[in-house]
């Protein structure tokens, strides 16, 4: 009974919205990156300013609500990582704003992104600790 009350699967076209759309995003930053390049920075320095632009780009999407769109149709295409994560610190930020500066923004910040900065860290702490013990002995 349930699965005829379910929409149709439409994994074919998910996928491949995912795909074009976290494409667009990969190849948007490496526009920038070698836009940054033509400048004259070199590789290291450049790729930090395509960071630091794709991320501040991302906010700013998210801010304006343009980003959430762009989500709906692109699905897990636009959690590409750097774009992904800066869209989550800032999404719940900007939905709890009327709280406040500190309560509001400050505290909601991290809702969705805090897990993830622990459990990362908690992991890289943990592998670096295997591979140390596996290069002293």
């Amino acid at each position: 009974m349930a699965k005829k009350a379910a929409p149709a699967s439409t994994y074919g076209k998910d996928f491949l919205l995912a795909f074009l759309f976290g494409g667009a995003i990969c190849t948007l930053g490496q526009c920038i990156l070698d836009f940054y390049v033509a400048l004259g920075l070199d590789a290291k320095t450049a790729g930090a300013f395509m960071s630091i632009t794709l991320i501040g780009l991302s906010a700013l999407l998210t801010a304006l609500r343009v980003y959430d769109n762009l989500a709906k149709y692109g699905g897990a295409g636009t959690l590409v990582p750097i774009t992904g994560f800066a869209n989550s610190v800032v999404a719940p930020a900007m939905e709890f704003k009327s709280e406040g500066f500190v309560l509001g923004i400050g505290a909601k910040m991290f809702v969705i992104a805090g897990p993830v900065l622990v459990y990362s860290t908690a992991a890289s702490i943990v592998y670096g600790l295997i591979l140390w013990f596996f290069h002293l002995y």
